[in-house]
């Protein structure tokens, strides 16, 4: 019993139904074996272009093709140096020509011309500034300068030192033989210097004490006429100040 036929649906014809069933699987196992799959996992294509590098090697092709062109025309100059003198024809016979020449040399003129005026005017504009007066203002200075200089004119240099140790030389000696006559005569003026050093300062003490006194009695008037300042004494005002203190102490 459990190998018969059972259908899904009711059937009135089992047989048949097996039948139509074995062909539906039938077929379906058939689109199975023969379905394409949705996603292509299969490996890429391989491109030719991408690993010859075409273009690369057809580079290396000129290159080579120049290197050896260049190799080639040389070695010839190389054979033909050999076999003749050996010498060098470095003769150039071509003349260069310029389209822009002719409008080059207007301009150039142009310029010319323009710097030739600049320079007339200049030549002919009368300076701003008296050169010769600065001249004649610079002598005047040197002069006033070597007036109220300590020392003479280049008296660093060596032949000017040479010429104040003669100078000084010849002072010496001289001022040495004045000496001799002078000390004779200097210890009486010394004598006489110190006697009327003596009488000045004794004349300076007694006018100092002349004036004082006369202070002292003009204080004493101010004060008795009851003025008190220094006008009535005519002195300043230090002057009266101390002559009162000294008047006060008495």
């Amino acid at each position: 019993m459990h190998r018969t036929f059972k259908p899904i649906l009711p059937t009135h014809n089992k047989l048949l139904q097996q039948r139509w069933d074995n062909a539906y699987y039938e077929e379906h196992r058939r689109r199975l074996a023969s379905a394409a799959p949705t996603i292509d996992s299969k490996t890429p294509r391989t491109y030719m272009h991408l690993h010859m590098k075409l273009k690369r090697l057809q580079a290396d092709e000129e290159r080579l093709a120049t290197v050896e062109r260049d190799n080639r025309i040389l070695l010839g100059k190389m054979s033909t140096i050999m076999k003749t003198q050996r010498g060098i024809d470095n003769q150039n016979s071509y003349e260069y020509k310029s389209l822009n020449r002719e409008k080059r040399l207007r301009e150039l003129l142009v310029v010319a011309k323009e710097n030739e005026q600049i320079a007339k005017r200049i030549s002919n504009k009368k300076p701003l500034y008296d050169h010769e007066q600065w001249d004649r203002d610079w002598v005047a200075n040197q002069q006033y300068m070597d007036q109220i200089a300590a020392y003479p004119k280049d008296w660093w240099k060596p032949e000017n030192q040479s010429r104040s140790l003669s100078a000084n030389v010849k002072g010496r000696s001289k001022s040495a033989s004045y000496s001799s006559r002078s000390q004779v005569t200097s210890g009486t003026k010394r004598s006489e210097s110190k006697a009327s050093r003596k009488s000045k300062a004794s004349g300076s003490r007694e006018r100092q004490e002349s004036q004082r006194l006369r202070g002292v009695e003009s204080v004493k008037k101010v004060k008795g006429l009851g003025i008190g300042n220094e006008e009535a004494c005519n002195c300043s005002r230090d002057e009266y100040e101390e002559l009162q203190r000294t008047e006060d102490r008495r």
